[in-house]
This record gives structure tokens, C-alpha cells and sequence, in this order.
């Protein structure tokens, strides 16, 4: 059963993250209190955990971080019934379930209401990785989590993912929250100090996978 956590509640802003079967991912939901318009980011599974958490609210999007199935098992359902567009990355669009209506770049915005999330292209752990910027806040799949980068496939996965990272990430003030595709949140300045003890050792070519930043 989805565990459903509110993470921001502050003036216009309402942010809610919720933990779902059967993968433990987080989907979260935003929503402008003023207009009542709401976005949903990832839809992982439990369906209708995730519309009841939507009721009282205009849903204006689904926008999709990556397209790893743990992240849209429940896309094809939520997309049927809400009726809503799917925006993602032209990248990661063949692996989605459903055709996304809305192709995103780096740089775009999306409007919820009175508020307005950033697009980040953060690529390595998946081509067409996406984070969503809003107030301080950082929604960013499984680009970066507590301790360490998403999972890589190879080393230059690694690579890029540790760019995406550094160039769009860690630029960010260091108080902004960073929430994950799973698991619990974080802030950059925590992130960017283990990531300098990282940095300052010899990194093996071959490194890739599960990477932390002060382990392997």
C-alpha cells in the first residue's frame, strides 16, 4: 500500500511524495493551492492511490523522469483515466508505454498554475533523464540519490551521469532539497561534499553500476 508523505507546504506550493508498490518507487505530486491545478512526476504503480491523492485537484500533467518501467508501470492506467498529456524526453520516449504528447528539453518550463517547474536534461542513467526544478526543490529520478549517482550501465554512463551532475546539480544552491526517485530526500551541499572526496581519488576506468561516492 502506498505510503504518502507531505514533503513541502509552504505558501502557494504543495508537494507530496508517494512511496508505491511494487518497486518502493516514489511518485510526487504537486500542487498550486491557489489554482488547485496539480502535475504528477513518475507513475510507478498503484493507480489508484495515486488519483485518490488527486481528488480536489485539476491534474495538468504527467511528466516522467525516465523511461525504466519502475517508474511507469502505471502510465498506461493513470494516462487512461485522467486524460491528461505525458511529457518526457524525446530520448527516453520508445521505452515509454504510451506515445508521450509533449517532447521536453532542457531549459523548458511547465506551468501548474501559479507555479512553474524547470526541465534539467540529466543524462547517464538513462538518455533522456529529467529533473524538475521548483522553489528551491529538485525532483530528479534516479540522477542522483543520498550517497551517490543512479545506477550506470557502463563507465562512460558513469561519466555523463557525474556531468549531468556537476553541471546541473551541484550549481544549484546548497540548501535546495533534493528528492529521488526512491527512497528519502537530501540537499546538494550534503551531496557536493561527499562528491569532493569522490573527485579528489583516482577513479577507476572501469567503474560503473552502483557507485556511492565514498565507497567503491
Amino acid at each position: 500500500m502506498a505510503t504518502v508523505q507531505t514533503v513541502i507546504d509552504e505558501g502557494a506550493m504543495r508537494l507530496l511524495r508517494l512511496e508505491t508498490a511494487p518497486f518502493g518507487t516514489n511518485a510526487y505530486l504537486l500542487v498550486c493551492r491557489e489554482s488547485g491545478d496539480s502535475i504528477l512526476v513518475d507513475a510507478p504503480g498503484e493507480a489508484e492511490a495515486i488519483i485518490k491523492q488527486l481528488e480536489g485537484t485539476r491534474p495538468r500533467y504527467i511528466l516522467i523522469t525516465h523511461g525504466h518501467a519502475d517508474h511507469t508501470l502505471a502510465l498506461e492506467e493513470l494516462k487512461n483515466r485522467l486524460q491528461i498529456p505525458v511529457a518526457a524526453h524525446g530520448a527516453d520516449g520508445d521505452a515509454l508505454p504510451v506515445r508521450p504528447d509533449l517532447l521536453l528539453r532542457d531549459g523548458d518550463s511547465v506551468a501548474c498554475g501559479r507555479l512553474s517547474l524547470a526541465v534539467l536534461h540529466t543524462p547517464g542513467h538513462t538518455p533522456g533523464s529529467l529533473c524538475f526544478l521548483i522553489k528551491g526543490c529538485l525532483i530528479c529520478g534516479d540522477t542522483i540519490f543520498p550517497g551517490g549517482p543512479g545506477k550506470t550501465a557502463t563507465p562512460a554512463d558513469l561519466q555523463q551521469i557525474i556531468r549531468s551532475i556537476t553541471e546541473k546539480i551541484f550549481t544549484l544552491p546548497g540548501e535546495t532539497l533534493l528528492f529521488p526517485g526512491h527512497g528519502a530526500s537530501t540537499r546538494v551541499q550534503a551531496e557536493l561534499e561527499q562528491y569532493r572526496q569522490f573527485a579528489a581519488r583516482p577513479l577507476d576506468p572501469h567503474l560503473c553500476g552502483d557507485v556511492t561516492w565514498l565507497g567503491r
